[in-house]
């Protein structure tokens, strides 16, 4: 069978799973079904919120990676990014804690952009001008990010308040889906929103199809005059600033502090979902809503007292479900032809 094939399969599998998981989740919710424990523990709606909430970063992550390297920019530093993020945003939350509650979550969120569009103008100014290896440039940043923040953390400080719930009239009212999907907080729906937009905008529109040029042939992208190197600074700015948001859902709507290492290796998992999504936005919101739910699985079951199998196996879960996801779609999936190779135009510095 060939690779296409293949990801047409999995896309139909995946569709049917969501499908019978909407179902099961509305008979659990609904029925004498939710009397078992094992099935509220599967399809409660306790687990299918937290499964939200845990996919949004990943989400906004691997949007992160798709923006760069779909221009042809490896970005392992999303970690980093995110970390930066969540730190910038803690630092404007606590700043401005005189403020009106919304302006200052607002600024936080602001704030946790700009910081990830300066990290990701740092990563492609590595990448880019001064030629770095990209593995390496985003090791760097994520180092950068990890050192930086665990220096300057003031433990005493304390951000007050968060982002929260935003009820969708009539939408919030549908069983088990409204209070899922539409009673949630700012960040959580523009996240949803962005995946769209990313999609459209990468596959419907002129700078969309300019910057998978980028990433697939660069030198034929050049000969009809687009700009290759400054799409590549574009996106990985634009990228950065998603990741920089991934950071900030954590300090401002999540948790409502900052802790140091908080992103927990979420930025390595978006990059799982990227891959496993095959690049692409939708594909990438289905692989996190995965890597989500067995997070949801994980503090479901701890929560409900399973001593049958040691805590810190059902700790591991969600980080074996990302190894074993990825690692049967080595080989399967291609990424972008030009990816991690540094564009050189004739007589450019760059």
């Amino acid at each position: 069978m060939t690779k296409n094939g293949v990801l047409k399969n999995t896309q139909w599998i995946a569709a049917a799973l969501a499908v019978a998981a909407v179902v099961m989740a509305v008979l659990v919710n609904t029925t004498a079904l939710g009397e078992y424990t094992w099935l509220r523990v599967l399809f409660g709606v306790s687990a299918l919120n937290f499964t939200l909430r845990a996919s949004v970063p990943l989400v906004l992550g691997a949007l992160c990676g798709i923006l760069c390297e779909r221009t042809g920019i490896i970005n392992i530093g999303i970690e980093g990014m995110m970390l930066a993020g969540a730190f910038a945003a803690f630092v404007a939350k606590v700043a401005t804690n005189s403020w009106p509650l919304l302006a200052s979550l607002l600024f936080g969120v602001a704030i946790a952009l700009a910081v990830g569009a300066l990290m990701g103008l740092l990563h492609a100014t590595l990448s880019i001008r001064y030629r770095m290896n990209q593995i390496i440039s985003g090791t760097v940043i994520i180092i950068l990010a990890a050192g930086t923040s665990a220096y300057l953390f003031d433990r005493n400080a304390v951000a007050q308040g968060k982002f929260g719930p935003v009820r969708i009239p009539l939408l919030a009212d549908i069983p088990v889906i409204g209070e899922i999907l539409f009673r949630n907080p700012p960040i959580t729906y523009m996240a949803l929103l962005l995946v769209v937009i990313v999609h459209v905008g990468l596959f419907y529109t002129r700078w969309g199809l300019r910057s998978r040029a980028c990433g697939e042939h660069p030198r034929a992208a050049d000969t009809v005059g687009i700009n290759v190197n400054r799409y590549r600074y574009l996106n990985t700015m634009l990228g950065g600033a998603l990741a920089g948001l991934a950071g900030g859902f954590l300090v401002l709507e999540a948790v409502g502090q900052f802790q140091e290492g908080m992103t927990a290796g979420r930025g390595f998992i978006s990059l799982a979902a990227m891959i496993f999504g095959n690049w692409n936005p939708f594909g990438a919101l289905a692989a996190a809503t995965l890597f989500g739910y067995t997070q949801a699985l994980q503090n479901e079951l701890l929560l409900a007292g399973v001593t049958q199998a040691p805590r810190q196996f059902i700790s591991m879960l969600p980080y074996v479900v990302t190894i074993v996801a990825v690692s049967g779609f080595v080989g399967r999936v291609r990424p972008p032809a030009a990816e991690g190779k540094v564009y050189e135009t004739e007589g450019s510095s760059e």
